[in-house]
């Protein structure tokens, strides 16, 4: 499912075509223009090279302001999110007496806050103007659209304010990374030799965890190259070993689960960038294509988004916290030294510590979060990469696929798989936690 005009895509959802008036509300109650909003917002995210944890951020914030309208919209369905995540305060209800369709303020505050989170503005404006004009065209009512476009800035006002507290300005000012070329310690890698990314994210304020260090990790293998009958050395040997002999559908399974947002490629003195969605932008467009299958409503998939997005989010500050407080060195820079300098992994090796391992984490995270919503056995075919030239895969569950990304991460040479086995347990119960400690859809009973 992929989206490359956002006129013809916004046509196309319509029932009986793009003139036909006052059929505005069902056109905005169907779900596939949220996914195909969120898709938006991530290419957005691509263009701009954001790292897959700032990146995180701008999808949480945008679901939570989008969720927010619909729970205020149909209070009787979907319970506030309001105290639920740290600091957040209540948003108002919709005033009885000024009616909004409460689909169209729920996208135009997702779009106002993903735009406004981290990008320069104007970055959502030519599609949110579409929307507007996919509402005039349809029949809105202008004090409807005035309303909604109103109720939208009121609950949107809210989240950004929510949003400036939660420490990320002051990371953008903190001290860097201090890199040492101590053995086993974490240092830039080819061929950019990028800084270490956002040593600072423990900082961040969760929305769910209780800390950044809320569930304890085990200590990495002690650093040993030397007796090759240490835990440590076998790692490295099982890496450059597996690198060495990959086959056509390893290959496959780390290409696809790559998730590079800008991978530099260098050629003699070429150098030149190419760009991918980033891990949080992957399950992004997974969680489309699950609301699609599942014929989920409009309400439902965005609690689906909503809550894998903060799944992901919280999955980076407990990884974070750990990367950076053992600073691990990556296969490559160990392999190069010590073993072989002219071995290559088959990825990219992403710019900060290897233990433990951020893709693995937050796809644990987020599989536990889409789980709770469509269920542990949902058969899905991932078409995301397509549009990079690669073909898609199947699965049984989310729960599979986070478990293949965590031999994708291996096969690419980029983590120990220890480091991804760890990972995946620490981003299960990170999202284990976002589900059970989260109250959205309302049982019919209630």
């Amino acid at each position: 499912m992929r989206y490359v005009l956002v006129a013809f895509a916004l046509c196309a959802i319509a029932i009986t075509g793009c003139n036909r008036k006052s059929d505005y509300d069902a056109i905005f109650k169907n779900p596939v223009l949220y996914s195909k909003t969120v898709y938006q917002l991530n290419t957005v995210v691509m263009g701009n090279n954001f790292s897959p944890i700032v990146a995180s951020r701008n999808y949480t914030y945008a679901n939570v302001a989008a969720y927010q309208v619909v729970a205020g919209g149909y209070p009787d369905q979907y319970e506030s999110l309001a105290f639920q995540l740290r600091g957040l305060k209540p948003t108002p209800l919709p005033d009885k007496d000024k009616p909004v369709n409460v689909e169209f303020a729920a996208l135009l505050a997702f779009c106002k806050l993903g735009e406004a989170v981290t990008f320069p503005a104007g970055s959502m404006k030519d599609y949110v103007d579409s929307l507007k004009k996919l509402a005039e065209d349809h029949g809105m009512p202008e004090d409807i659209l005035n309303n909604s476009v109103a109720y939208a800035d009121t609950v949107g006002a809210i989240v950004m304010a929510w949003s400036k507290g939660d420490h990320y300005l002051q990371t953008r000012g903190a001290s860097e990374y201090t890199v040492m070329d101590s053995p086993g310690r974490w240092v830039p890698t080819p061929p950019a030799y990028s800084a270490a990314a956002e040593p600072h994210w423990r900082e961040i304020r969760p929305m769910v965890l209780d800390s950044c260090n809320m569930f304890p990790v085990q200590a990495p293998y002690k650093f040993n190259i030397t007796d090759k009958k240490s835990d440590y050395y076998k790692q490295v040997m099982e890496s450059k070993n597996a690198i060495d002999s990959l086959t056509p559908e390893q290959i496959h399974i780390a290409d696809f689960w790559d998730d590079n947002p800008f991978k530099l490629n260098v050629s003699g003195h070429l150098m030149f960038g190419t760009k991918k969605f980033s891990p949080p932008g992957h399950w992004m467009s997974i969680v489309g294509i699950a609301a699609e299958k599942a014929n989920a409503d409009f309400g439902t998939t965005v609690t689906a988004f909503t809550k894998t997005a903060i799944a992901l989010f919280d999955a980076f500050i407990q990884c974070w916290d750990v990367k950076y407080e053992f600073n691990t060195v990556r296969p490559e820079t160990v392999i190069n030294k010590y073993i072989d300098a002219n071995w290559r992994p088959h990825l990219q090796t992403p710019p900060f510590p290897e233990y433990t391992c951020g893709h693995s984490t937050g796809s644990s995270a987020a599989a536990e979060a889409l789980s709770s919503v469509f269920g542990d056995n949902f058969n899905y075919t991932d078409t995301t990469e397509l549009e990079f030239g690669i073909k898609s895969r199947s699965f049984k569950s989310f729960r599979q696929a986070a478990d293949e990304n965590n031999w994708a991460r291996f096969y690419g040479g980029i983590h120990f798989h220890h480091s991804c086995l760890v990972s995946t347990v620490l981003g299960a119960k990170v999202g284990d936690l976002v589900v059970q400690r989260l109250k959205m859809k309302k049982s019919k009973s209630s």
